[in-house]
């Protein structure tokens, strides 16, 4: 059994990581504030431009279509665009987004495919690079930034373009965490590159008018392209912080109950051994007097 100094330690030690997990559950809450508005902010521009571009790409089509569109005629190389965190401390949000990755990786690999990662973000590394390592492609570091932006979101973007002018590429993955609540951020992978065909056969119009596309649909969908493309990485970055700190608020939430719940047994052990040494005391002081 524990001395009574090391339980009065113990006790000690975890009031004091009580304190930081929760100071860390209140710096996530506020942060969760500006990260979630900003998410859904961006997330009715996302989905116009997706709306626009089904527009322009239901009147494109053959050799006419910009090649971000039509592809490269092959889906035999396949890049998996990993968002994760920088930082630790937010549950189990990336494990998640990481074995939703590398199921995505054996469902390829066992289709015959040849699969790469471009890995964003620290913590999505050593997991991935444990299984993977001579699949890594590329790491993008946003660690250096305080809240990534659409500059580094256009800096992924202009690099996975060239990379897949360069032929590097057939088809590119992305898979980050969509943000619902603090408690679900549920990942998802979507085809990044070429640009996904619309679903379905409807278009939406804005109230079935006549739209007129100057200079015409291919030039305008040759700018929109990469910019959907940027914009959808821009998308990812924003959900991903919603979404850490979402998870960073739960986890620590639960770390400070559970500090609660652990404090109050050792304060039950400390009182019980304190008794138990109290009482050993005050028998060998009644043994005593009564051998004098």
């Amino acid at each position: 059994m524990a001395s009574l100094k090391e339980l009065k330690g113990r006790i000690n030690s975890v009031k004091s990581t009580q304190k930081i997990t929760k100071a860390k559950q209140m710096v996530a809450a506020a942060k969760l504030r500006r990260a979630q508005a900003r998410a859904e902010e961006a997330r009715p521009y996302a989905e116009r431009l997706a709306d626009v571009m089904a527009s322009l790409v239901s009147k494109v089509s053959g050799d006419s279509a910009p090649k971000l569109f039509r592809g490269t005629g092959s889906d035999q190389r396949h890049l998996l665009v990993v968002v994760n965190t920088d930082k630790g401390l937010c549950g189990g949000l990336n494990s998640n987004i990481v074995k939703a990755a590398k199921v995505k990786a054996r469902e390829l690999i066992a289709a015959g495919k040849d699969v790469q990662f471009y890995l964003v973000g620290r913590k999505g590394r050593a997991p991935i690079k444990r299984d993977y390592e001579d699949r890594i492609k590329t790491h993008f570091d946003t660690s250096e930034v305080r809240t990534p932006g659409f500059e580094e979101a256009e800096a992924i973007g202009i690099d996975l373009i060239e990379r897949f002018e360069n032929g590097e590429f057939d088809v590119a993955h992305l898979i980050y965490p969509i943000f619902k609540s603090a408690l679900a951020q549920d990942p998802t992978v979507e085809q990044l590159i070429p640009v996904p065909k619309p679903k379905g056969e409807e278009v939406k119009t804005s109230g079935g008018a006549v739209v007129e596309y100057e200079p015409d649909e291919e030039a305008i969908l040759e700018e929109l392209l990469p910019r959907y493309v940027r914009t959808q990485l821009f998308t990812a970055l924003l959900e991903r912080e919603a979404s850490e700190q979402g998870a960073s608020m739960t986890a620590m939430d639960n770390a400070t109950r559970n500090a609660g719940d652990l404090i109050k047994d050792l304060n039950i052990k400390y009182n019980r051994s304190r008794q138990a040494a109290i009482t050993t005391e005050l028998i060998e002081i009644i043994a005593g007097a009564e051998a004098l």
